[in-house]
């Protein structure tokens, strides 16, 4: 949805509140995305995208502004390693995090503390990077670290991903300044 408001659709697009996840699958969603998640776009004739990267490079096709997915070169290059690495740090979070609903006798701390080393990891790399973030055009790599960096504050605020990371946190901060960001809050639904 942020992507949405970043090209100026959010008008050309309805929106259906859909909880996914836990240990019950969405039956309805199912029928149209075998996956069961979000997002999920149907367009107007039938078909079906699903998966943030398909369906924001679609729907970055339906305007004349700035694009998310730069058309070639280096630029491309960069908002695409940066998406794998906002969405590699994503996973290892929810990974972390469903490993955290299991029993306790049945969790694998080899397994946590392997997915917390990634998050540092991604963390420490971005930090070195928070500089070229900040410039140059906004980018599907930019949208998808934003995200990850709002995740971990929203399901592990006793990360402190700040400490230790201050220019990466000087662009999240800008990052939620946004105004497609600000039109697109954080809901818990659990």
């Amino acid at each position: 949805m942020i992507a949405v408001h970043e090209m100026g659709l959010a008008d050309r697009i309805r929106t259906v509140r859909t909880v996914v996840g836990g240990t019950t699958p969405h039956a309805e969603l199912m029928t149209i995305n075998p996956l069961g998640k979000i997002p999920t776009l149907e367009v107007g004739d039938g078909t079906v995208l699903y998966d943030s990267p398909v369906v924001i490079e679609y729907l970055d096709g339906l305007h004349d502004g700035p694009k998310l997915f730069p058309a070639s070169g280096p630029e491309r290059w960069t908002a695409l390693r940066r998406h794998a690495l906002g969405q590699g740090m994503l996973d290892a979070s929810l990974a972390l995090l469903s490993e955290g609903f299991r029993p306790a006798e049945r969790q694998s701390e080899p397994h946590k503390d392997l997915w917390r080393a990634k998050v540092r990891a991604c963390l420490d790399a971005l930090e070195t990077e928070a500089d070229s973030l900040a410039a140059g055009a906004f980018t599907v790599g930019h949208l998808a670290i934003g995200v990850a960096l709002a995740y971990l504050d929203f399901r592990f605020g006793e990360v402190a991903w700040r400490t230790g990371h201050p220019k990466l946190a000087a662009w999240h901060e800008s990052f939620n300044a946004r105004a497609s960001v600000l039109a697109n809050p954080v809901v818990d639904d659990r």
